[in-house]
């Protein structure tokens, strides 16, 4: 196998000949034979030259504009997170209220804070107004307490509390950096799966102006932090990937060392230790890196690339998959430490086939069948809660929060009563183009073989194709922003093609363009409009409820 020898050929074969009328029918519409490619490019797709197209226009462009165009991988991105974050930390502490289930997590988080475990807290009609009231009253009791849910992401929000204290702003801090955090993950995410620092821009553009993002970024819940840590495991596979591919360019016969896949390891174990459907990613993922292993293998000229990749790779996807494990039970630190978290000495004396295991780890172990068996037998009714058939379509939002001001109080300035609510809705045009998306990436992978939408594709079905498997439980739909960064890549993937293929014509082209732009300029008057919605604002009654276009919203 020696891939460096395999040179790109003159020209396409049959160069010399008079093109067919159906060939000339397809060069009218805008699209060009594809060049050929060395195996060397065709395993690890270049990235266009920073400037290439100024130069093409000044020649030679001056090095005042050739700089700032090789900055724009990094410049490009830390702009779209500059006003990504300065959104999501805008009046942060409003409403100042415990939303939703933060009565759960962010009391959670305080007592890992304090005590390393989940202590007991009195019932939330009494627990809530003491910390709110001033002056301050944290009424926790040292007694364990059974939680639904791995101490991962409480510690996330307990690292806000400890920075601010237990009030809003505090409990809220983290979610909002680790919001804003990802949107910087998607543009460089989006940068290296197109190969186009624009299209990464416009992708975490796309999640920045999501008002489920929006929403779960400014409220101190699970679910976004199970997200952050699943796309910075995608990210790391992305890298693991071009380098894999890199030392297969480079003729090297074994990979050596991929310390991205190991990295990618630790956080879907950490994933998995906010949420435990943070483990769907690790499978989902695992088998995609695997295909990534064959299809380099088979690019790089192995006759057999499923037997390469069982003889060469499977031993560091066994990493991976050991790797999140040592992640996910070491988050449990604190509770293993501890001598009164809930069940902490349940095998404390007991004998049986598993007595050589220690005690502790058999409790741990006792405690997570608890908590499976209760995760899977929740089905107490909810007046918010959905079926992920109608995700998508954002069929049934869920209201976190409702008040309502009469005239002249809290900021409503209105004749008549003012709502203030906190709405887990996405960006409707977001996502109604997404579903359009899907459906375009599904023919690109299905009939064109393109790997990126198979990638985007993989990162939707993790997120969003295990909840199908639990119809009878309670589900919300604010579940679904585990998938949002995948979908804005989606549309992101959609709205690239829209100028058409290289070699398109120049009318071709800006059409594509000025339909691209018009509709990432709807989504994100979309998301202006929704705003109010989103952070509690004082509005008329009249004009919350002209923003629920569907009656399942109400």
């Amino acid at each position: 196998m020696t891939p460096e020898n395999a040179t790109a050929p003159a020209g396409p074969p049959g160069a010399d000949r008079r093109p067919t009328s159906w060939e000339r029918q397809l060069h009218r519409a805008g699209y060009a034979a594809r060049p050929q490619l060395s195996v060397r490019d065709r395993l690890v797709a270049p990235f266009p030259e920073p400037g290439s197209r100024m130069r093409s226009v000044l020649r030679p462009a001056p090095a005042s504009l050739r700089r700032p165009a090789r900055w724009s991988g990094w410049g490009g991105p830390l702009l779209v997170t500059l006003l990504a974050g300065l959104a999501r930390f805008w009046r942060l502490d409003s409403p100042r209220a415990v939303v939703f289930d933060e009565t759960y997590y962010a009391k959670d988080a305080w007592s890992l804070l304090r005590l390393g475990y989940e202590g007991s807290w009195p019932d939330r009609l009494v627990a809530d107004p003491q910390i709110l009231g001033r002056p301050q009253v944290i009424p926790l009791s040292d007694s364990g307490a059974f939680v639904a849910h791995p101490p991962a992401g409480k510690w996330v929000i307990a690292l806000g509390e400890w920075m601010f204290g237990l009030g809003p702003f505090g409990w809220r801090f983290m979610t909002a950096a680790l919001g804003t955090l990802s949107v910087l993950m998607l543009c460089r995410i989006g940068r290296r799966l197109f190969r186009s620092t624009v299209l990464g821009c416009l992708a975490g553009a796309l999640m920045a102006v999501d008002g489920l993002h929006y929403v779960m970024s400014r409220t101190a819940l699970l679910d976004l932090v199970v997200m952050v840590f699943a796309l910075a495991a995608f990210g790391c596979l992305l890298i693991d990937r071009d380098r894999t591919r890199a030392r297969l360019a480079a003729a090297r016969a074994g990979t050596g060392p991929r310390p991205w896949r190991l990295a990618a390891g630790a956080f879907l174990g950490l994933s998995a230790s906010v949420k435990w459907n943070g483990l769907y990613f690790l499978a989902f993922f695992l088998v995609l890196t695997l295909l990534w292993d064959a299809g380099a293998r088979r690019t790089a000229g192995a006759h057999r690339p499923y037997r390469a990749v069982l003889r060469k790779d499977l031993g560091s996807a066994l990493s991976l998959v050991l790797v999140t494990a040592l992640t996910y039970l070491a988050t449990w630190t604190g509770w293993l430490r501890s001598d009164q978290g809930y069940g902490r000495h349940w095998a404390d004396g007991r004998g049986g086939t598993w007595s050589w295991v220690p005690a502790a780890l058999r409790s741990l172990w006792h405690y997570e069948y608890q908590v499976y068996e209760f995760n899977v037998g929740l089905s107490t009714p909810h007046p918010y809660e959905s079926n992920p058939w109608s995700w998508l379509v954002l069929g049934r939002p869920v209201l976190f929060h409702y008040t309502q001001a009469e005239p002249g109080t809290a900021g409503c300035h209105a004749a008549t009563a003012c709502s203030q609510t906190v709405l887990a809705l996405g960006t409707p045009l977001l996502w109604w183009s997404a579903c359009c998306a899907l459906v375009y990436l599904l023919f690109r992978w299905a009939l064109r073989r393109d790997w990126r939408a198979g990638a985007v594709l993989c990162g939707v079905g993790a997120g969003y194709l295990p909840w199908f498997l639990y119809q009878d439980r309670t589900i919300f739909s604010f579940y679904a922003v585990a998938f949002v960064p995948y979908l804005s890549l989606a549309v992101t993937m959609m709205l690239g093609a829209l100028p058409g293929p290289p070699g398109a014509t120049e009318r071709r082209r800006v059409r594509g363009v000025l339909v691209a732009l018009v509709l990432v300029l709807l989504i994100g008057w979309n998301f202006v409009h929704f705003v109010p919605v989103y952070t509690g604002q004082s509005i008329p009654y009249a004009d919350w409820r002209a923003r629920l276009w569907l009656d399942s919203w109400f």
